[in-house]
């Protein structure tokens, strides 16, 4: 496809920058970027390979990309490059293993170039932010996930100076670079990226045998694309970052809601389950009856005739036994004979085996040993 070279854009939403951040956890991988001032002043010593292979062995994680950026008065690539991979082809880490990372090491500049002087580092601060940011426009235009992206400078220019660079400020800039200039074309674009990326830093300094300092300065960029509205006939506009989010996000987005149901679903049944049934007993044959009241936990039973140690409660009825029992399993109820197989009736049928009861009121009968009908009416409340 046809890559558009990107320009900063307008600023996203709170809502689209949570969205492309769940978009680049989705995805999983960096961009990093190694940074390396490789003039004689900068010098690599000892202890500058030794932070970045603490960089390398102890924060790179498999499904990183890595590019080996160095820079004197530009950068200086040493490959072609162009629109689609600005910094070159990445060395990709598909795992952590040793193999992997000594590929890594081998490609960072052991030694300074004695032919290369005089850093611009407006340049690089220029055409390496804005080319991370066309990688993950490249992503966008692809429908690709994006990556969280860091620059890793290794120099001792300073950086994120503002517009107009003089020699007081650093005397490495070439007196006809167009980054003197604080109206520059170049400049604006620079100050322009610096502020569209969402940037962090942080920085260390490091002292060289000569006793001079260079800084290791980690630049975080969270994960962004250049949003660009326009408006189109109807009284609309068209936009970049919402309709990327939806395609990037409708899966997740649907996976989510059904976990979602599923747990307030999970929960209303616990609660359900765990919640105590109250049951309302009516003795129809008695003179002058009162209703009695029990309670029915889960896993408990309710003895039907007199009481027994192994029930929750009982519910009276003369006779001195046990003619049945109310059981509860879950959201269900079950009528369970005595083994005694003293008659005991629910809609007008004799039980002799677990039946499960689907109403939430019943009549059962019990008749004694003359026959007589002994009627009770149970409402339960869950």
């Amino acid at each position: 496809m046809t890559i558009t070279r990107i320009t900063s854009g307008q600023p996203i939403n709170s809502v689209q920058k949570i969205g492309l951040d769940l978009v680049s956890v989705l995805g999983g991988g960096r961009d990093i970027v190694l940074a390396i001032d490789i003039t004689e002043s900068v010098g690599l010593n000892d202890e500058g390979h030794i932070r970045l292979r603490q960089i390398i062995e102890d924060s790179l994680k498999p499904g990183d990309s890595v590019y080996i950026v160095p820079f004197a008065q530009d950068i200086t690539l040493g490959k072609v490059v162009s629109e689609a991979n600005p910094l070159g082809e990445p060395l990709y880490l598909s795992s952590k293993n040793k193999e992997n990372i000594d590929k890594i090491l081998e490609k960072i500049p052991s030694k300074p170039d004695t032919h290369l002087y005089g850093t611009d580092i407006q340049r690089a601060e220029l055409k390496i932010y804005q080319a991370i940011a066309q990688i993950n426009q490249n992503r966008l235009q692809k429908n690709q996930p994006l990556k969280r992206q860091s620059v890793v400078w290794i120099t001792d220019a300073p950086l994120f100076t503002k517009p107009g660079i003089t020699s007081q400020i650093w005397v490495e800039t070439a007196a006809d670079s167009p980054f003197r200039n604080a109206e520059s074309s170049e400049s604006k674009q620079r100050e322009g990226w610096i502020q569209a990326l969402p940037i962090q830093k942080r920085s260390l300094s490091i002292v060289t045998k000569d006793n001079k300092e260079y800084k290791l300065t980690v630049v975080d960029i969270a994960p962004t694309v250049q949003e660009f509205c326009t408006p189109v006939p109807g009284g609309q506009e068209t936009c970049l970052v919402n309709p990327y989010l939806i395609r990037q996000l409708w899966l997740t987005g649907l996976i989510s809601l059904l976990v979602l149901l599923a747990i307030i679903w999970l929960v209303i049944k616990l609660y359900r389950v765990q919640k105590k049934w109250y049951l309302t007993v009516s003795f129809e044959t008695q003179t002058n009856p009162e209703d009695q009241k029990c309670s029915l936990p889960n896993n408990k039973r309710i003895a039907i005739g007199e009481d027994d140690s192994t029930c929750h409660d009982s519910i009276d009825c003369p006779g001195g036994e046990v003619k049945a029992y109310l059981e509860r399993k879950g959201e269900k109820l079950y009528l369970v004979p005595n083994k005694k197989l003293v008659p005991i009736y629910y809609n007008g049928k004799e039980i002799t085996s677990h039946t499960l009861i689907n109403k939430s009121s019943f009549r059962l009968n019990l008749p004694d040993d003359y026959k007589r009908d002994y009627e009770i009416y149970i409402k339960v409340k869950k």
